[in-house]
């Protein structure tokens, strides 16, 4: 960390020296120091973050401790009043919906973006709808236990740049369920208030509707209720091998990466913030943060990188891993503002044109200003 960055970070607290030590976590592996500041870190336990979670990439002069919370869990807590942690995996679509219609300001971004999905993958038809292209869905039925996924966003928008169908060609389906069994409350997904208003910005006469109580999308597809998913949730009726179930494009490996070629997109799902509390308290964490997170993700690829024994349970995932930076370069999992200004501004394009937010900002806005040069 830059000098100055770790004067401000350590303004205000008394501590010493040391490295980031893990604790309050099913997988802790040392005793804490309460003597340091504590930075506590929610969201998914990636192998990105094994690094943070295992006191390897870690804040110097602070406690850092790693805390496993789903989407779900930590979206609810983020915009609740209780905000447990400093540092928080959040959902994009969700957070970018909280700040602009709502003004919400209990965290600032950084340039972070831990989730990153293709999203070709999550479109499923019936196998007796007859849909084969995406041309094929105009007019139908399409399921989605949340219409504000961030992962829909994407579908949407590549559904209409790259194939010309618009998110009103066909009719939406929102289920009150999901069947991932996650819960749906605080996820900021849903188009629909518990007062059947809707929290988004839809054009008279939009093609959305709420589905049948108690009842998931993959239940809604089998039986006949929908002809699509649309969602970033694999259906259940998919992962058990149901035969009336199947993706609409069916070499998706081939699909995302042609994909990839001809946009240079890599879709963003989920970012990380910072209690803008916390940032307030010590102006250096947003860098220290950041810097943690870029080496826990360096150590990640390293991982990946070796050959003398096997740390990732693939038996290939070296050639994979190869072949990935042949497509992408080195660093394919990209943080920092630069290498992600095209994905962050088509982001901030289609949350407004699909009625997600009543206005369109610049993405940079969001950012803390500190990490604007990344």
């Amino acid at each position: 960390m830059p000098e100055t960055n770790r004067r401000d970070f350590l303004k205000g607290v008394t501590a010493a020296a040391g490295t980031a030590a893990l604790m309050q976590s099913p997988l802790s592996t040392a005793a804490p120091n309460t003597e340091l500041p504590e930075v506590k870190v929610a969201g998914y336990d990636y192998d990105r973050l094994k690094g943070i979670i295992d006191g390897r990439a870690g804040i110097e002069g602070a406690q850092v401790s790693y805390h496993y919370r789903d989407i779900y869990q930590v979206n609810e807590l983020a915009f609740g009043k209780d905000k447990p942690f400093e540092v928080s995996e959040l959902g994009l679509i969700p957070y970018l919906n909280k700040y602009i219609n709502d003004g919400f300001r209990g965290y600032t971004l950084i340039p972070v973006f831990i989730s990153r999905v293709f999203r070709h993958r999550n479109v499923f038809v019936h196998a007796d709808s007859g849909i084969k292209t995406p041309a094929d869905l105009k007019g139908r039925k399409v399921g989605t236990p949340g219409y504000g996924m961030s992962a829909n966003t994407w579908i949407r928008g590549f559904l209409k740049d790259e194939y010309g169908v618009e998110a009103d060609d066909f009719e939406w389906i929102e289920t009150t369920k999901s069947s991932d069994k996650g819960g749906l409350g605080g996820s900021g997904w849903s188009a629909f208030e518990d007062d059947g208003t809707s929290p988004y910005f839809f054009p008279e006469g939009f093609p959305l509707t709420q589905g049948p109580p108690g009842v998931d999308e993959s239940e809604l597809l089998l039986s006949g209720g929908c002809d699509a998913l649309i969602t970033a949730i694999t259906p259940s009726a998919f992962l058990e091998g149901n035969p009336k179930i199947k993706r609409l494009f069916p070499d998706v490996k081939q699909t995302e990466q042609a994909y990839f070629r001809k946009t240079g997109l890599f879709p963003i799902m989920h970012v990380v913030g910072i209690r803008t509390s916390a940032i307030e308290a010590n102006p250096g964490l947003p860098r220290a943060v950041y810097d943690m997170y870029v080496k826990a993700k360096e150590l990640a690829y390293k991982d990946m990188e070796t050959t003398t024994s096997l740390k990732i349970t693939l038996p290939w995932v070296t050639q994979e891993f190869e072949e990935t930076r042949a497509l992408r370069g080195d660093d394919y999992w990209p943080y920092g503002i630069e290498a992600n200004q095209k994905d962050l501004e088509l982001v901030m394009r289609y949350i407004h044109e699909q009625g997600l937010v009543k206005e369109r900002i610049d993405f940079r806005e969001v950012f803390h200003p500190s990490l604007l040069d990344t």
